[in-house]
């Protein structure tokens, strides 16, 4: 008995690491998101890639570590993440914005995913690139003002 319960509370701490290190690997995008005034931020990030890794310790634990079955499951959160990164997409007029936030929605799920699945370097690394783009990249990228008045110049 006691062995049986060591093991379930192994898998317990095993699900709550997993989840945790979903959870801080995709705060730095959340942050730089929310401090750059977007749709999405510091709530919604983190959910996106602890629901994402709850879908796949889920499917590991219910359908078995090898099953293809968890395709399945990982197309259904796919097609959820997709679902919420086109709600950050808005469009007005001749101007789109919101596409690095859905894109960012769709790697925090993957970065959820992989660590679901204990690929905790593919997460990582996933999160670091991404928040890497939006922090250096979003610095080379002109603001709405420069964007409005060079489209004015052109008319």
């Amino acid at each position: 008995m006691t062995s049986s319960l060591w093991g379930v509370w192994g898998d317990v701490t095993n699900h709550l690491v997993r989840m945790a290190l979903a959870f801080l690997f995709t705060l730095p995008i959340a942050w730089n998101r929310e401090h750059g005034s977007n749709s999405a931020g510091l709530r919604t990030f983190p959910i996106v890639a602890i629901a994402s890794c709850g879908f796949v310790v889920l499917a590991i634990e219910v359908l078995g570590e090898r099953s293809v079955g968890q395709a399945r499951i990982l197309e259904g959160v796919i097609t959820g993440i997709g679902f919420i990164g086109g709600g950050a997409i808005l469009k007005a007029g001749t101007t789109t914005h919101g596409t690095a936030t859905a894109a960012s929605i769709l790697n925090t799920g993957v970065v959820g995913a992989a660590v679901g699945f204990g690929y905790y370097d593919i997460g990582f690394v996933l999160a670091l690139a991404n928040f890497l783009v939006l922090f250096a990249l979003g610095k080379l990228k002109p603001d709405d003002k420069e964007k409005s008045a060079s489209q004015d110049a052109q008319q």
